[in-house]
């Protein structure tokens, strides 16, 4: 393992979890829970297979993921975040907070999973009528659509379509962020080409202001 060789805790913290990609397994796995190595690789698009495996092993031995096998006829490895690993997920909060004003003008080269968005979701949303019956918001960009669901005052999202949705949002990744974190109004978002099917009542519960 490289380490910059400091006291200081930032500086060995980042001898664990600094080097590139690893931060973003750990998103992965926050968003995805117990992971097959073909998951993790999906979710990395521009990641190389040994660079993946190694810093899988990295992680494993800084205690921050754990690799299990699973059950026949599966019998493939799993890789789960370990309680420690868990812990980084407020440190992850902070970089997308603080990343949100570069997220306003995605490059057209950037990658995009629609998985991606249950993540923010659950750390930057909450349902702000949460004694009223909780409801469903499906988001269609990217490869797959996304559901976002309220739970006792707070905002959860997974991967696929909505049972029964109250609202279908549809539209590029950037808009439906935007509309969602409250940088932009529905109206705005409707003039540059979002699509929004329900009550609007239902995504104002969830929109951040």
């Amino acid at each position: 393992m490289r380490t910059y060789g400091q006291y200081c805790g930032l500086a060995k913290a980042l001898d664990q979890i600094g080097d590139r990609w690893s931060l973003l397994i750990v998103r992965e796995l926050l968003i995805r829970g117990r992971s097959r190595y073909t998951d993790l690789r999906d979710g990395l698009p521009g990641i190389a297979t040994n660079l993946l495996a190694d810093r899988l092993v990295d992680l494993e031995e800084a205690k921050v993921i754990r690799r299990e096998m699973a059950e026949p006829p599966v019998a493939t490895p799993l890789y789960e975040l370990t309680e420690r690993g868990r812990q980084l997920e407020p440190v992850i909060a902070a970089f997308g907070r603080w990343a949100g004003p570069l997220m306003a003008a995605p490059s057209r080269r950037d990658e995009f999973r629609s998985h991606w968005l249950a993540l923010p979701a659950r750390l930057y949303l909450s349902d702000r009528t949460p004694t009223r019956a909780p409801v469903q918001i499906e988001l269609r960009t990217g490869d797959k659509p996304v559901t976002l669901v309220t739970i006792d005052g707070e905002v959860h999202g997974r991967p696929g379509p909505a049972d029964k949705p109250d609202a279908v949002i549809t539209g590029s990744p950037e808009l439906i962020m935007g509309v969602l974190m409250g940088r932009t109004t529905l109206g705005r978002a409707r003039a540059a080409g979002l699509k929004y099917e329900g009550d609007p009542s239902v995504l104002r519960r969830v929109q951040r202001t």
